[in-house]
């Protein structure tokens, strides 16, 4: 477990250090290698949910707004025991750790190279929809994250 989270924590550091809040359409894009190896670690079964979590909390580190959305939309959970992406119990169109919309965002983020059926995909598009849109599209679960983060979250 410890070569998981270390491994884990080495391959976000290499991928994404210095990330910040905006979209960084300079950042080196990961290769397709690192890609498939970053989502086999989240996948595999001896990844936690603390795993998943610390993935997400690194990957937000610079806007930890929805670190604690991803924790109130999907309790960090990307794919179902089957393996199969989560879906929202309230609107199964809403995929993954962030609860992102097939029905209204799929095709946008396929544009834009992001794959929202992925850890990465989902994460990173959620990112580029709060530099667009804050915490709008999450306003359903304000109620939660809200409570946690309190002052310090301004809706944009």
């Amino acid at each position: 477990m410890i070569e998981l989270t270390t491994s884990l924590m080495m391959l976000m550091s290499a991928v994404y250090a210095g990330s910040g809040a905006t979209l960084d359409t300079t950042a080196p894009v990961p290769t397709q290698a690192e890609i498939v190896a970053k989502e086999q670690v989240l996948t595999e079964k001896r990844a936690t949910m603390a795993d998943v979590e610390t993935y997400v909390r690194e990957y937000y580190k610079d806007t930890p707004i929805l670190a604690e959305v991803a924790r109130c939309e999907s309790t960090f959970t990307q794919f179902n025991k089957n393996g199969k992406v989560m879906r929202g119990t309230e609107n199964p169109a809403d995929v993954g750790l962030m609860q992102i919309n097939e029905y209204y965002h799929a095709e946008p983020a396929k544009k834009l190279g992001y794959n929202i059926y992925s850890v990465e995909g989902n994460l990173a598009y959620a990112k580029y929809l709060y530099n667009k849109k804050g915490t709008a599209p999450w306003s359903a679960s304000s109620p939660c994250w809200g409570k946690k983060v309190g002052a310090q979250v301004a809706i944009r």
